[in-house]
Formats: structure tokens, C-alpha cells, sequence
């Protein structure tokens, strides 16, 4: 049997154009499989059930690789089942070499597929590592900078100092002078923390 997968990210995408084309492909309607999930991992309900489907010598047909998925080393381990434990054949449309279908000597294609999808898998490891060496690199530069990350620290009001006296006078509780400043008191205790530090220093 032939069978068809498609799948988008998001419930108000469309499915038109990869359902077309497994259609050309040969695969009938009834037969193809949807998900309107994530990527990143292999937890779908349309998926689950073309698994459950799925007999040795039955081909998988999918419009392309990130259909799959998008985390490689999850497409890796699934094509691994698929392909070795299940003994099913899995078509990429959008890219011929992953084929794993017999060729002339018989190995070929699922051997030919093993290694572009390892390579694909490196590639996109190292992109992912160079990302995220660029994204290190440049928030090093912006701290250089004098550039600050995350939400702006509140300024404390004018009447902070009265406020905070009173509280360390036993006047006012946390409550009450952080009710006063128009703050949480966890940013209170904040500014109180710095400030009796910075008198200690």
C-alpha cells in the first residue's frame, strides 16, 4: 500500500498544496494521512494512525522532509523505524535522492537515503550551533555596548527614601510601603536589599 502524510504547524494553514501533491504522486485520497501539529516531535494523532497501519513492504509518501518533522535527530530515530524495524519505504517528494524504494542492485536507494538524511542532519546541527554562536556573540558585543537585556528596571519614585525609612523604623510594613511606591513587594524588597548593601559596603 501506498500511503501519504502531510502536515502544517498551525490549525488555519492549508494542507491544499501537499495533499495535491501526493495526489500526482499516485496516492489515493483515502490513504493519506493529516496533522495540523507541531514538528517537534513524532506525537500526533494522524501520524499514530498511519503507524498503526503501516505493514513491511508499504511506502510512505510525504511532499517534504520537514513534513516529517523539524527536529533531525527525531527525523533520524523515526526513519530508522520505519525504514529498518517496520521494513516500510519512505518517498521525499521535494528531494529524489531520499528514496528508499530498490533500485537496480536493490540496496542502493535505502543506502543512497541514509546518508543524505545523516548529512542533512549534520548541516542542520551545525547550523543550529552556528546560531547559536551568533546569537552569543552578539550579545556579548551589545553587553560591550552598554546595552541591557530584558525588561527596563523600574526608578524609584521620589518619595522612596521617606518610604523606606519609615519601613526600617517600624512604621510602615512591606505591604503598606510598597502600596505606597505603587510597586510588588518583591520589587520593594528589591530596592531595600540594594540599598541597605550598598550602606554597608
Amino acid at each position: 500500500m501506498v500511503y501519504g502524510y502531510a502536515r502544517v504547524s498551525a490549525r488555519d494553514q492549508n494542507l491544499a498544496r501537499q495533499i495535491d501533491a501526493l495526489l500526482e504522486f499516485g496516492v489515493k485520497r483515502r490513504l493519506i494521512y493529516e496533522d495540523r501539529a507541531s514538528g517537534r516531535d513524532f506525537d500526533r494523532p494522524g501520524f499514530r494512525r498511519l503507524m498503526r497501519r503501516l505493514r513491511a513492504g508499504d511506502v510512505v509518501v510525504v511532499k517534504s522532509i520537514d513534513r516529517l518533522g523539524r527536529c533531525y535527530s527525531e527525523i533520524l530515530e523515526q526513519w530508522r523505524v520505519l525504514t529498518k524495524e517496520r521494513g516500510v519505504d519512505v518517498v521525499v517528494l521535494d528531494m529524489p535522492l531520499l528514496d528508499t524504494r530498490t533500485r537496480v542492485d536493490g540496496v542502493t536507494g535505502a543506502f543512497l537515503a541514509d546518508v543524505v538524511l545523516q548529512l542533512l542532519s549534520y548541516v542542520a546541527q551545525v547550523e543550529r550551533d552556528n546560531i547559536r554562536q551568533r546569537q552569543a556573540e552578539g550579545i556579548a558585543a551589545a553587553h560591550a555596548r552598554g546595552v541591557r537585556f530584558g525588561r527596563p528596571r523600574l526608578e524609584r519614585p521620589e518619595p522612596y527614601g521617606d518610604v523606606l525609612e519609615g519601613y526600617l523604623a517600624g512604621l510602615l510594613t512591606r505591604k503598606e510601603a510598597s502600596a505606597a511606591l505603587g510597586v510588588s513587594t518583591a520589587t520593594f524588597d528589591r530596592w531595600k536589599r540594594e540599598d541597605l548593601e550598598r550602606r554597608t559596603v
